[in-house]
């Protein structure tokens, strides 16, 4: 009788393990998903506004070039 005591804890204590191991799995796998998506999301954002700023300095120096251009005219 004490022999079913200790195997029906022992049991239920592994069963316990078990459990809050695999929680334990599914939290790290959520936050890893996690990080990957912010990541994808923030990507696209990242370029497109690298692109726009490039695009934006490109468009400011030629201004600048076409206004010292006309007051400056080459002889």
């Amino acid at each position: 009788m004490s022999n079913d005591a200790i195997n029906d804890f022992s049991v239920a204590f592994n069963n316990l393990l078990t459990t809050a191991g695999t929680m334990a799995q599914q939290q790290l796998d959520l936050l890893n998903i996690g990080i990957k998506t912010a990541g994808q999301l923030i990507e696209p954002i990242v370029k497109t506004s690298s692109d726009l700023i490039g695009n934006l300095l490109s468009n400011c120096c030629q201004i600048i070039q076409n206004i010292t251009s006309s007051l400056c005219p080459q002889k």
